[in-house]
């Protein structure tokens, strides 16, 4: 069931409303599905928000599931980036690179930001592997995992592939644990296992 909008339509602010309507479609867009699922959201309903109509929206994008595709698409090169400023910070310190990437998604989840959990929702609601977006979260799932073996292997630790494995689960649970969780996120317990993981792999 598509919802209705009830929030402060995005256009509302000049900022935003001096955008062309393609960024404010996606800004709209965002807003939308993060918050009501890629399935509750109408293009109707993004169109009002963005502060345009179907017809606009329909010029940039052809239908709602390539729209639905390039949302997530800028939620994984937000993702992307991160690993890049982690190399940037720690370079040539991989042991340094996995706990500053589980400190980024641990803070991140305590402070309401949303990219990953948002993620790791569309994987459950989209299952069609001919949609678009679904070959988007695909990729971005490859990258996530490549990136995490590529380090566990430089870190000199024991079995670097099963222990990307097991840190990748790890996150991927904690994603979908913290869209349920109430009165606070575990943050802490993520720490911990994490610890102990990597502990494990120790030569």
């Amino acid at each position: 069931m598509e919802v209705k909008i009830a929030e402060q339509s995005v256009h509302s602010s000049p900022a935003v409303r001096a955008l062309p309507p393609r960024e404010r479609i996606l800004i709209a867009a965002r807003q939308l599905f993060a918050r009501h699922g890629v399935h509750g959201v109408g293009v109707e309903a993004v169109a009002e928000a963005a502060g345009t109509n179907k017809m606009t929206l329909y010029r940039h994008f052809e239908s709602k599931d390539l729209l639905v595709a390039e949302y997530l698409r800028g939620l994984a090169a937000e993702g992307s980036a991160i690993w890049c400023e982690i190399e940037n910070e720690h370079p040539g310190e991989p042991l340094a690179q996995i706990d500053a990437w589980l400190q980024r998604i641990a803070n991140h989840a305590e402070h309401g930001n949303e990219s990953g959990c948002a993620l790791a929702s569309a994987a459950i609601q989209i299952t069609d592997p001919a949609h678009p977006g679904r070959q988007v979260l695909e990729a971005h799932t490859r990258q996530h995992r490549d990136n995490l073996i590529r380090i566990c292997r430089a870190s000199g630790l024991a079995e670097p592939e099963l222990l990307a494995d097991q840190l990748f689960l790890l996150i991927e649970g904690s994603r979908v644990a913290w869209q349920n969780a109430e009165g606070g996120k575990p943050t802490s317990t993520l720490a911990a296992l994490a610890a102990g993981i990597i502990a494990s792999h120790r030569r």
